[in-house]
């Protein structure tokens, strides 16, 4: 077996390999100036592979018998960094959306579903449920729940464990911790009722979406980011589809739809979209009601 060197280079032959890889089947868009970030990140799996050269890791990732290290690979070349209740005024329109007639739908029997869409470490999934809890108790009652889903099956490990170290609890008030978690160790735990509000799953944005019910909200941060402006456009009639009349998409930060008319959408706060059908569709944050699901 080939002894792993830990000086060996990444030449542009196997960049570019992986690159084109990465873009074909992940969608992420990886720069030739971000050859060393890749050199950097994917030194360890050659050493865990005991493989000699960035060719050979190359050759694997890129041949039938990859398919489980191109999930190690993805998991190398993204971060994953996140926190709970980051950019509280998507939180704030999420509650004047949900929350609107709640207890009609309530009554109707109503699905309410959202979805944490690169919810990395769970820390966002499991903040829009602590949030909504909160917010209108009611929630508990209705037909309520979270869909959290991860393209890394390392994260999604770590989130359904749901515990969390203290350096990864910002954001959380002490009567979120009170009413939501549990001490664990040295770390906090969230609760089994609010992880049964929580499902995680795998799943790659390019690939086909297994969902046949449509969402109330979708969030998707500091994902795109990651995209090119061809692959975003490519996902931004898949998002509008599975949205319900009225429904949210959130996005990071620094994440925006250049033309959201063009896609069927309206901006209605700071990266934050609402799907508009025309005039004939009800807009719940003007007040009027939702439809219901498919």
């Amino acid at each position: 077996m080939a002894r792993f060197d830990t000086e060996t280079t990444l030449e542009r032959g196997a960049f570019d390999a992986i690159a084109s890889l990465a873009h074909r089947e992940f969608g992420l868009h990886i720069a030739p100036e971000k050859m060393k970030m890749v050199q950097s990140r994917l030194r360890h799996r050659l050493s865990e592979l005991r493989l000699a050269t960035f060719d050979a890791y190359s050759d694997l990732v890129c041949s039938e018998k990859g398919a489980e290290e191109r999930r190690s690979m993805i998991s190398a070349l993204t971060t994953n960094v996140s926190h709970f209740f980051r950019e509280p005024h998507h939180f704030a329109l999420l509650s004047k959306t949900i929350l609107h007639g709640l207890r009609t739908r309530i009554d109707g029997g109503e699905p309410i579903r959202i979805w944490s869409a690169g919810c990395s470490n769970g820390q966002e999934p499991y903040s829009i449920a602590m949030h909504l809890l909160r917010e209108e108790p009611l929630i508990a009652n209705a037909d309520f729940k979270i869909l959290a889903t991860d393209i890394d099956p390392k994260v999604i490990s770590f989130a359904k464990n749901g515990a969390y170290d203290q350096n990864l609890l910002n954001g959380v008030t002490p009567e979120n911790k009170s009413k939501f978690m549990q001490a664990d160790g040295d770390l906090l735990r969230v609760t089994e009722h609010l992880k049964t509000l929580v499902s995680f799953r795998e799943l790659n944005l390019l690939a086909e979406w297994p969902m046949r019910r449509q969402f109330d909200a979708i969030f998707c941060r500091n994902v795109v980011i990651y995209f090119d402006q061809q692959t975003q456009e490519r996902l931004w009639p898949r998002f509008k589809k599975v949205l319900k009349p009225g429904g949210l998409l959130f996005l990071g930060h620094s994440e925006r739809i250049s033309t959201p008319t063009q896609f069927g959408f309206k901006t209605v706060g700071t990266t934050a979209y609402q799907k508009d059908d025309g005039a004939a569709q009800p807009s719940l944050l003007s007040g009027g009601q939702y439809g219901t699901s498919r």
